[in-house]
């Protein structure tokens, strides 16, 4: 099975992401990407055994608490990606950091480059953006100012199921 691990938005900042995301893709005439609003932990890995990783992750969320996060602003990765930009407090990206180390302690899980401590956090609107199409989805999004103070207060992990990501377990934090 595929799975990914997230920390989900909620609340406002959900609904604006899930608004904003729907609104270009509409406009834009552009695939919408498969999780909901989200930035991600540990990219997606295939596993037949994710029993010790959800002991890990139960663990892991009981010895850690919630921490503030910010949304605003936006950024892209080359001309493919349009994100909302994730500035994590220096207690959450302890987490995160603790997190990482926790994982990598499964033997099984493999590693990207970009992954793990370091990583610049965010929260996707549109990737896959086609030739020609970025200037103005990166212009018709940056008319929409956003400021979420909210929390990395989760880990989720999702698995896909026929053509769409749904979550199987979320951990409190």
């Amino acid at each position: 099975m595929r799975y990914v691990i997230a920390c989900l938005l909620s609340d406002e900042a959900l609904n604006f992401h899930e608004n904003l995301t729907n609104d270009i893709c509409k406009k834009y005439e552009v695939k919408r990407q498969r999780l909901p609003g989200h930035f991600t932990l540990k990219a997606p890995f295939e596993t037949d055994n994710i029993d010790e990783l959800l002991h890990i992750l139960k663990e892991f969320s009981f010895q850690n608490s919630k921490a503030p996060i910010e949304l605003k602003n936006y950024g892209h990765f080359r001309e493919d990606v349009v994100y909302m930009s994730v500035y994590p407090s220096t207690a959450a990206v302890q987490i995160y950091d603790n997190l990482i180390d926790v994982l990598k302690t499964i033997k099984w899980l493999e590693w990207k480059k970009n992954e793990g401590t370091g990583r610049i956090f965010h929260c996707t609107l549109i990737s896959k953006i086609p030739k020609g199409k970025f200037q103005g989805i990166w212009n018709y999004s940056n008319q929409f100012k956003f400021h979420f103070n909210t929390f990395f207060d989760n880990i989720t992990v999702l698995r896909w199921e026929k053509d769409k990501w749904g979550i199987y377990e979320e951990f409190k934090l």
